[in-house]
């Protein structure tokens, strides 16, 4: 995931290092989720559920001397320039709820494409594994529907043309929203005047959103799942975030 994330402090890790971070202990009415038996579980799951695809890639960082995941899978069926990717993160000091998302990376850069609805569960009690696998099955058992979905509208995109004009407006909107950061906002200009792959040199949506993305990799664990998502709202679907202070 060296290009996926991570901010300063951040740590590139392996599914079996997760194992190395100490799990903080359980109280009566909180049971903490072991990183790496959630990534355990979900490598699991989704290989059982997705049996048309493979599984190409597990990406995992910590952050907060790792009280803090984030990890991205990604699967592939064909030779598409897309794989359909789960991502998920977790904390051990409550500093964020377990949410787990579906979407879509890019091959070529990592980039990812958040689909806007992600599942969060705030309750760690003593059924906690018992809710976590029902929540899980159900959004894998949606997954596939939402990928060709993504790819579908990634083909859209790039028919649709983009000055810089354009491109301009669409880059005060996404920090005018809060969806990126000043510090963002001056990576997103660079990366759409002068794209780090060949790829999204072409003037379009695509190409655009692309850049978006790219931005997004420095977002903490705590934000990078909801600033994702609100990207794709956005740019995407075309739907406008709350305004926030």
């Amino acid at each position: 995931m060296e290009e996926l994330m991570v901010q300063r402090g951040g740590l590139i890790v392996t599914r079996e290092q997760l194992d190395l971070v100490k799990v903080p202990g359980a109280t009566d009415s909180y049971i903490p989720v072991s990183h790496y038996h959630l990534a355990d579980k979900l490598v699991n799951m989704s290989t059982d559920i997705l049996r048309d695809y493979v599984l190409v890639g597990e990406n995992y960082a910590v952050a907060r001397q790792g009280n803090q995941m984030f990890a991205v899978l990604k699967f592939q069926r064909d030779e598409s320039s897309m794989a359909l990717s789960i991502a998920f993160r977790n904390s051990y000091d409550r500093s964020m709820s377990l949410g787990l998302a579906i979407g879509a990376s890019v091959f070529v850069c990592d980039n990812l494409a958040l689909e806007g609805n992600i599942v969060i569960m705030r309750k760690h009690t003593k059924n906690v594994w018992n809710e976590l696998e029902d929540l899980a099955i159900t959004t894998l058992y949606k997954s596939q529907k939402t990928f060709s979905q993504i790819v579908a509208n990634s083909g859209l995109l790039k028919k649709q043309r983009l000055q810089n004009d354009e491109a301009f407006m669409f880059m005060g909107m996404l920090l005018g929203y809060n969806i990126i950061s000043v510090r963002q906002f001056t990576v997103l200009k660079e990366q759409w005047l002068r794209p780090t792959h060949p790829e999204f040199e072409e003037r379009n949506m695509w190409s655009f959103f692309n850049a978006t993305t790219e931005s997004l990799k420095s977002c903490p664990p705590v934000t990078i799942m909801e600033k994702h998502a609100q990207a794709y709202n956005f740019l995407i679907q075309g739907k406008l975030p709350a305004v926030t202070a």
